[in-house]
């Protein structure tokens, strides 16, 4: 018996057919690329900018990293708002919020201007950040979920690489015209995402905690294998939601849902007194989150033009044709993460991905360092070095830390607090990149630039030895299950369902057809 619970453990379930799933969390996933078009856009942009506006480095790094901080507002306003109106609705708040911040950024007459737009963008960032990993996690099998919930961040890369594209397609527009044309192309994949949103079914989870079984119910029979699967996966999502296996039908009441204040247990339940499970899982998720960042991929990103022209590139063409580059580079290696995480599991590819993150870094400082010890000559070889060591830190992200983030979170919170415990990772997430962001100038001037990566790969070792001890492998396990890694009793939620039935004189409500 042992043997086969281990087995089950280890081996992912079968593939069934995941066509209709995967189609879902290409359009959730869409509004992921509205992250990621604002960072690559505003790596090429920030140089025309602070020409045209005639603004300070300080200035600069503040437009750039504000919006992650912005973002928080959007984040937890989408766990609140995904719980009330469904994850699918959200996705289109994310969408439409963006599109206005882009053209208010497309149109910016100056400074302020600027940053009202980055303010709304920011928030219609953080929805979207946030809903597309929980959204795609709960639609997903448990043996295709691995391949299907890196699909956001294979958006954000994508998004990355079309903000690298378009500094290069409109770099020769006239300086007042050109980076604004950049901003504003932004709107573009929003409004489609907006009308597209409409074809995506609700999630089944968030239709068990409304209580619309059938509704639920439908939607599992297309994301499941067999009618089996999609039986056992909706028995398994009614356990964790506290509804008692008897209680059936198209519509039902959730126990304690009509006794109020769902929102005030969901903040008790994970922040104001967890259990030392949640805290566990909540402990695993800011700190997967927080070192995603603080390791430098943003500087990386953000800042790959400033970068490059400290090792020695001055032609503008040169910088953005060599920036397209990491946008090549990290969308490609994104898509080989996706075919491996359900074969090669989360955990190794983290740990192997951490390791070469380190090595890059190193050698990113090291190459820096030479050339700001030859201000006036060219080291050629030193060039060679800070290419190769961004490609190659570009391509370790990509390959783990950067899609297994918001693979795991997604995956380890309990249905209660699923949306909350994702906008809280995230809320790390945004801090710690802004943090990043707002102070990659100031640091280097401190430091130097060399010195900069240098403690980013410091940060990135304290980082490996927290993920080798912390983070237990999730490969194959349905959601439901996540707990049990994290210390949770098997039949808790089972029996806190049936005593809950019993109190509370739980009714079914009829059919709403």
């Amino acid at each position: 018996m042992a043997s086969d619970e281990l087995a089950k453990a280890v081996e992912p379930r079968k593939k069934g057919n995941v066509k209709y799933a995967s189609i879902c969390a290409i359009l959730a996933s869409m509004a992921s690329v509205i992250l990621g078009y604002d960072i690559g856009v505003m790596s090429g942009a920030a140089m025309y900018i602070k020409k045209d506006l005639n603004i300070t480095d300080v200035q600069l790094e503040i437009l750039i990293g504000i919006l992650s901080l912005y973002s928080l507002f959007g984040s937890f306003a989408g766990a609140r708002t995904s719980d009330r109106i469904g994850r699918r609705l959200t996705v289109v708040f994310a969408a439409v919020i963006f599109f206005v911040g882009s053209l208010l950024m497309g149109f910016a007459v100056n400074y302020g201007m600027l940053m009202a737009g980055r303010f709304v963008a920011g928030v219609g960032v953080g929805y979207g950040g946030m809903i597309a990993p929980v959204y795609t996690a709960e639609i997903s099998p448990a043996a295709s979920r691995g391949f299907l919930t890196t699909f956001p961040e294979v958006f954000i890369n994508i998004g990355i690489l079309l903000g690298y594209l378009s500094n290069f397609a409109f770099a020769r527009l006239p300086l007042h015209l050109g980076w604004r044309v950049m901003l504003a192309i932004g709107a573009v994949p929003s409004g489609l995402l907006a009308l597209l949103v409409f074809c995506m079914p609700e999630s089944p989870r968030w239709l068990v905690l409304k209580g619309r079984l059938a509704d639920a119910r439908a939607v599992l029979e297309k994301t499941s294998a067999t009618p089996e699967e999609a039986a056992e996966r909706l028995a398994d999502i009614k356990a964790a939601a506290g509804i008692p296996k008897g209680l059936d039908g198209d519509v039902v009441t959730v126990p304690g849902k009509e006794q109020g204040g769902g929102e005030l247990q969901v903040w008790k339940k994970l922040i104001l007194s967890p259990t030392p499970a949640v805290r566990r899982i909540l402990l695993s998720a800011v700190g997967l989150h927080f070192f995603q960042q603080a390791s430098g991929s943003d500087s990386v990103v953000q800042y790959s033009a400033r970068l490059f022209k400290s090792a020695g590139i001055t032609d503008d063409n040169k910088l953005l044709g060599v920036t397209c580059a990491v946008g090549v580079t990290k969308t490609f290696f994104i898509l080989v993460a996706t075919f491996l995480l359900d074969r090669a599991g989360r955990r190794p590819l983290l740990l192997i991905s951490t390791g070469g993150m380190i090595v890059s870094l190193i050698c990113l400082g090291s190459g820096l360092t030479v050339a700001g010890h030859h201000p006036d000559t060219k080291v050629a070889w030193a060039v060679a070095l800070c290419i190769a060591s961004t490609l190659s830190y570009i391509a370790f992200f990509s390959i783990g830390l950067g899609p297994i983030t918001g693979v795991y979170t997604s995956e380890i919170f309990p249905l209660q607090v699923r949306a909350l415990g994702f906008a809280v990772g995230v809320a790390s997430n945004r801090v710690t990149s802004a943090v990043i962001s707002m102070t990659f100038l100031s640091l280097s001037k401190a430091i130097t630039i060399g010195g900069s990566f240098f403690l980013y790969s410091g940060i990135a070792a304290v980082a490996w030895v927290f993920f080798f001890t912390c983070l237990p492998e999730t490969r194959g396990r349905t959601l439901e299950e996540m707990g049990k890694l994290f210390g949770m009793p098997d039949t808790g939620m089972a029996e806190e369902a049936e005593d809950a039935a019993a109190k509370e004189k739980v009714v079914e409500l009829p059919s709403s057809k």
